[in-house]
Formats: C-alpha cells, sequence, structure tokens
C-alpha cells in the first residue's frame, strides 16, 4: 500500500526532541524522507535508529537554527541532491526567560528573536525556490496563544510568536496562487521541557503530549490540505481565520 507522503522530502526543525521529534517519526511513517535539523547529535542519531527501526530514512542535520548562513547552506545541499523541497515543518524554538520586559537581558531577548523569528525568515528565504518546485510544497510553523494574550512576564516569547504569525501569513499570502500551503499550528499547552521551563510546579501528567500533536501535523503536510494563511488551533479542533482590521 502506497503511504500518503511516499516519496516526498521533508525538513524538521527541533528535530530532536518535543513536537518535532514527534512530526518528524510521524511524517517517516507516512513515507516521507526526514531531512533532522537539531543541534544535539545524540538526540539526532537516536530519532534516525526510531525511524530506520521503522523502514524510514534520514538526512541528519546537526546546526544551531541562529546560524543563518548554515540555513542558506541547507537549502543549496537540498537543491543539488533532490532539487526540490515538498514539506517544511518549523518546530525549533526556544522560550528565553519568564520575566518583566524591562529585565530581560539584551543577549537573551537577540537569542530568542534569532531562533523564533528571524530563523524561520531565513528558512522561508532558503526553501521558497525548492518550496515552489514541489506540486504541493507544505510550509509549517509552530505558534502560541501567547502571541495573543500578551501576559505579564512572558514578552520575549509572545512578540517573537506574534512575528512569526505575521511572518508566515505574509509568505501566504505571497504564495496564494502558487501549490505551496503554509499555515500555523497552535497546539496549547503540552508536556514538554521548554513548558517544564515556564512552568516548574506545574503537573505535567494532565497535559497533550507532543505525539497526540503529530496526527494534525501530519493533516497540514498533506498535497491534499487547501488552506493557507491561517492557525489551526488544536485545543479547537480547527482552523482560526485570521483577524481582519475593521
Amino acid at each position: 500500500m502506497t503511504k500518503a507522503l511516499q516519496g516526498r522530502i521533508a525538513v524538521v526543525t527541533g528535530a530532536s526532541r518535543g513536537v518535532g521529534r514527534a512530526a518528524a517519526l510521524a511524517l517517516a511513517e507516512a513515507g516521507a524522507h526526514i531531512i533532522a535539523v537539531a543541534r544535539t547529535q545524540g538526540a539526532l542519531e537516536e530519532l534516525d535508529d526510531a525511524i530506520k527501526a521503522g523502514g524510514g530514512a534520514t538526512t541528519l542535520v546537526p546546526l544551531d537554527i541562529a546560524d543563518h548562513e548554515a540555513l542558506d547552506r541547507l537549502g543549496a545541499a537540498i537543491f543539488e541532491r533532490w532539487g526540490r523541497l515538498d514539506i517544511l515543518v518549523a518546530a525549533g524554538g526556544t522560550l528565553g526567560e519568564i520575566a518583566p520586559i524591562t529585565h530581560v537581558d539584551p543577549p537573551v531577548w537577540d537569542r530568542v528573536m534569532a531562533v523564533n523569528v528571524t530563523a524561520n525568515w531565513r528558512l522561508i528565504r532558503s526553501f521558497d525556490q525548492l518550496l515552489r518546485a514541489s506540486d504541493a510544497g507544505r510550509a509549517i510553523f509552530l505558534t502560541s496563544d501567547a502571541s495573543r494574550e500578551c501576559r505579564a512576564y512572558w514578552g520575549p516569547y509572545a512578540i517573537s510568536k506574534a512575528a512569526l504569525e505575521a511572518l508566515a501569513r505574509t509568505y501566504a499570502a505571497e504564495t496564494e496562487k502558487t501549490a505551496i500551503r503554509c499555515m500555523l499550528l497552535d497546539p496549547g499547552p503540552l508536556a514538554t521541557n521548554m513548558r517544564r521551563a515556564a512552568m516548574p510546579g506545574e503537573d505535567q501528567s494532565r497535559l497533550r503530549k507532543p505525539e497526540e500533536v503529530a496526527p494534525h501535523i501530519l493533516r497540514l503536510a498533506l498535497p491534499s490540505w487547501t488552506e493557507t494563511g491561517k492557525i489551526y488551533d488544536l485545543r479547537q479542533d480547527r482552523v482560526l481565520a485570521p483577524q481582519v482590521p475593521a
């Protein structure tokens, strides 16, 4: 039986843990070749073992997505080997610190913006022609309701996610008449290391696991997905239309 993503090429950032790892496993199970991007070589090798055990294939790319020139080189390498990219799952991200915005250290601010915003712009910039070369290019970015709620002390993270949403929606508008579909996914609270750092006293046993998000990422990655420039809210299990100013 042909798998839903058989023969398709997928880049997953943040692939060594959390949602990125779960997404990589799900896309591989559906037949995609996974280009797994993360900083930790050992964790990438563990992912590679898990995917190969299921009959899948990977290319491991140990890099920090804040190394923006490396993302350019990655795009060039994908073009040289495959000539196209079918799926981008941009799951790599960082929390920064929970603190009053006036107390955030500039290096922390710079790191959050470099990883959560600029890296995703550089991915789009590097992969645009590759996604256009696909018959059904899919770009999926992880966001959070923090971008809309603007809670106290979550400044760098919330602001970076708001910028990411604007970035993804802009790219969706610019590719609306192509075969590319660009979506944001808001999974809600998850049992992840990032969440534990933000909420150290929380009982994570009550939270959704990253593996529960993966099937929804798979849906957004399918050639049959038609929506673009919107947020898929997992808690409501529906696509949210963008807010249009009056």
